[in-house]
Order: C-alpha cells, then structure tokens, then sequence
C-alpha cells in the first residue's frame, strides 16, 4: 500500500540540513547471509535449518530457496564497490555458521571462512567499518538434529563457533553482535513453525529462547577473552505495545504480549532474570526447569551496546472469541501462554508486509531501552520497509520506502535530542533478498535486484541516503 506522506526529492538535502547527526554517527546497511550469499553448496558449505526448510514443499511461497539468492559469494567484490558508492560507513553482515564450521563442530572450514577474510579486506580498503553478526538464524542442520536451539548442548557449541570466527576476523572486525533477533530464531521458528526449522511447540520455543540467550552470554566471555578490545553486543527487534483501549483487560493483554516479544530478552540480557509476571503467564506451557543456577549471570555478562531492529508497533486487545490474527508473525502459537491476545489493526499505512508504519514508535522504543534497562550505546542495526518496486526505463523509483527512512530517520534523531545515546544507523536492507518464507516476493532493499541476471539497481531510496550519509542530517520539513 502508498503511503500517502510526500517525501523529500532526492538532492534536497542541497537546502541545508536542518536535523544533523552527532559527529561519527555510524551510518549503514545491513544484510544476512542466507538471504544474499547463494553458493549454497559451495567452498565446504553444508545445509543449515533454512536450506532444509526452504527445500520441504509448503515452507515458502512457490517453493524459493536461497540457494542462489543474490549470488553475493561470487560478486562481493562489485557489492562492496557499490557500498562504497553509496557512501557507506559500516557493512552489518552475518557469518554463515555451516560455512565457516561444517557440521557445528570441529575445526575451521578454512575455504570458508577465506570469503569472510576477503570480505572484511575488501571492506576496510573502501573505508566500511564492518559489523559482524554471528548468527542469523542459519543454524547448521546437524545441530538441529540433536535437538537444535531447544537443547542446551547448542548455546555451548555456539560459544565454540564465536571464538573461531574471532580468532580468524577479530583482528580486523571491531563490532561483534551474537544474534540477530533471538524471538525469531525461538518463537517463529520453534513456537508458530514459520521459520526455520518448521516446529511447533511452546515449551519448546521457550527453552529455545533461554538457550539462546545462554549462548550469546557463553559467545561474548569467549570473544571477550579472545579479543578484548572488541565492541560486543546483541541485537534484539523490540516493539512498542499499546493496548486497544483504557480498559484493565486490554493493558493486561499489552503487558502480557510485551512480556513475550521485549522483556523475554532485554531482562535476563540486561538485568540477569526473568521478569516475575512474564513467568507466571508461562507457567501453563513450562516450569523453567531448563533454566540452571548461573545461567542468568552467564546471559547478563555485561556488554558494550546494545542493537535494536524495528519495524512497527503492535496494538492488543484482551481476549474476546477467536485470538486468531491475519498475519502469520502473529499467529497465536508464536506467543505461547498469550495466544489468545488479539492484534488489533488501526487503518494506518502499511508496508507490503502488511507491518503498519508507526515513525514514533522508535523514539518510544530507544526512549525505553536507555531508560529502563541501560546507558550503553545503542544501535538501529534494522530499519527499513518492503514495497512493490518496478524497474521503469533502467530506474527504480521507491517513494514510499524513501519517506518510510526519512520519518524514521527523523525520529532517531529526536531520540538523540531526547538523550538517547544513538550512535548508528543500519537501513534494511541494502539489497533486495531471499525474505524467508515469503521468498524472492518482498523486497526491502535500497538496491533493486533482478534475480535473473543478478543486475544490481540503486533505488531512488538509496541515491537518497547516500546523500544523507554525505551531510551527516536531514532536511527540513
């Protein structure tokens, strides 16, 4: 759908920023390695949960893959020159796990971590700081198979993974974030089935989500250790939660659904427990017997920022007949104890995810993050919006997604007036990708891709941030 604000044309930025950003203000783009990197088979690789999943029949829309995706493996070298063009200060990309360490176990695939090696030297010779992520969500299928995220073996072969990819990159890599959006990985892909792997069961998703978050404490002693020096973090995708109404049910049905997607992580990452009310609403799917004396010191092993991806607002409503809801990241299996909660739409814009735009909720979700939990730097390390985009005599005009970035942009800088330690920005997503279950039919990048000939297109969205990046601020209204 359009959104109907008008946004800035490209070059307005020539009147004068009005909105400028702190200096050393790291602006950037971020991508995934399944979603880019092709070469499936390639160099060692061996099949992680989203190439088995994508190959089951039913998983993704018409049956894509990331089998070849954007075929970044062979073309980072060009990709990278286009950061460059674009003016890019900072690269957030993952590590694929079953490249670099086959299997989950054992010693390095040296053939696959060289393409990171390469990588990271192509970018530091353009000047892009990279940011690297250890996980997104390409746990290897051998891990899976002894029992994957729901068993607790996994957070310590995660911690063995981190500190081979730091003995190989950290002397160059100077950001390190663990995971990227750990409810997905539990609630989406072990709670609902949506993702990867495709299984359903609420307690399951639970311990999924405590053995994560073992892991990333386990993971950043290791890097900790390995590489002192090292900028380490997590990134969490956080929502602001309103209720419907001023009725007593529906803020419980807010504080019952923050509880899952916020608080599940930002407690024990961040304040080393659980929170009491988010427990006892679990108490009907788990007894927290999988949680043992010092997991929560490990998890909280304190950190240097903290990464926020956001996208919308959710808006709840108590229980009242069916709690089934029209998007499938909704559905009632993805919030185990509060599947009876319902998600109430409001008429406002929304992207071609159906996800409503809602520019202040950042403010509200950065103003939270400082002032409830910590003084850490934090990071938008996603931000960004999927629109139907048409190549028109060798163009992509993307309006909306221009406006999308420039509200949001707008207000990540009033969260810095307010206080608010932002330090960097990271645009979702920098190319058009593989978008999980939703294949190659959604596209959130700046630079359109046209998946038969792998031609690279730099949107009007892209030509615009550059220009933001060049003047470090935005424009006037």
């Amino acid at each position: 759908m359009s959104n109907p604000a008008s946004p800035p044309a490209v070059g307005v930025l020539d009147q004068g920023a009005a909105l400028t950003f702190p200096p050393g203000f790291l602006w950037g783009a971020a991508t995934a390695a399944y979603q880019i990197e092709g070469a499936a088979t390639e160099g060692g690789r061996t099949p992680s949960i989203w190439d088995t999943f994508s190959h089951t029949e039913g998983r993704t829309v018409a049956g894509h893959t990331g089998d070849v995706a954007c075929d970044h493996y062979h073309r980072m070298p060009d990709d990278v020159r286009l950061m460059a063009d674009l003016g890019l200060k900072s690269y957030r990309f993952s590590v694929s796990w079953p490249r670099v360490q086959p299997g989950g176990a054992g010693a390095v695939n040296s053939e696959g971590m060289d393409f990171y090696r390469r990588l990271v030297d192509e970018l530091l010779s353009h000047g892009i700081e990279p940011w690297l992520t250890l996980y997104h969500w390409d746990l290897p299928q051998p891990l899976e198979d002894a029992g994957g995220w729901p068993a607790r073996d996994t957070a310590g072969r995660f911690a063995d993974y981190a500190q081979l990819v730091a003995d190989a990159l950290g002397d160059r890599v100077k950001y390190f974030t663990t995971f990227n959006e750990p409810w997905c990985s539990a609630f989406l892909g072990y709670g609902s089935g949506v993702h990867a792997p495709g299984r359903s069961d609420g307690a399951d998703a639970v311990r999924a989500g405590h053995h994560l978050m073992l892991g990333h404490g386990l993971a950043v002693q290791a890097l900790r250790a390995a590489r002192p020096e090292a900028q380490l973090g997590i990134t969490v995708n956080l929502y602001p939660v309103t209720p419907a109404t001023d009725s007593p049910e529906d803020a419980d049905a807010a504080r019952r659904i923050d509880g899952l997607a916020n608080r599940f992580f930002l407690d024990p990452v961040l304040r080393g427990a659980y929170p009491a009310d988010l427990t006892a609403d679990l108490r009907k799917v788990t007894d927290f017997g999988h949680v043992r004396d010092g997991d929560l010191a490990v998890i909280s092993t304190p950190l240097d920022m903290v990464g926020v991806n956001y996208y919308s607002r959710y808006v709840v409503a108590a229980p009242v007949g069916s709690g089934e809801a029209e998007a499938y990241w909704r559905a009632p299996s993805c919030w185990p104890g509060s599947g009876d909660v319902r998600f109430v739409t409001r008429g406002v814009p929304v992207t071609d995810m159906d996800w409503e735009i809602d520019a202040p909720g950042l403010v509200e979700t950065l103003e939270r993050v400082h002032r409830d939990y910590t003084d850490l730097p934090l990071y938008v390390t996603e931000n960004g919006s999927a629109f139907v985009d048409a190549v028109v005599d060798g163009r992509v005009d993307d309006p909306d997604r221009l406006a999308y970035f420039d509200a949001h942009l707008r207000a990540a800088h009033a969260a810095i007036s307010a206080g608010v330690p932002l330090k960097g920005y990271f645009a979702w997503s920098l190319m058009d990708n593989f978008e999980w279950a939703w294949g190659y039919t959604k596209r959130f990048g700046m630079v359109y891709v046209d998946y038969d000939s792998q031609v690279r297109i730099p949107k009007s969205s892209a030509r615009w941030y550059a220009d933001v990046i060049r003047r470090n601020g935005l424009a006037a209204q």
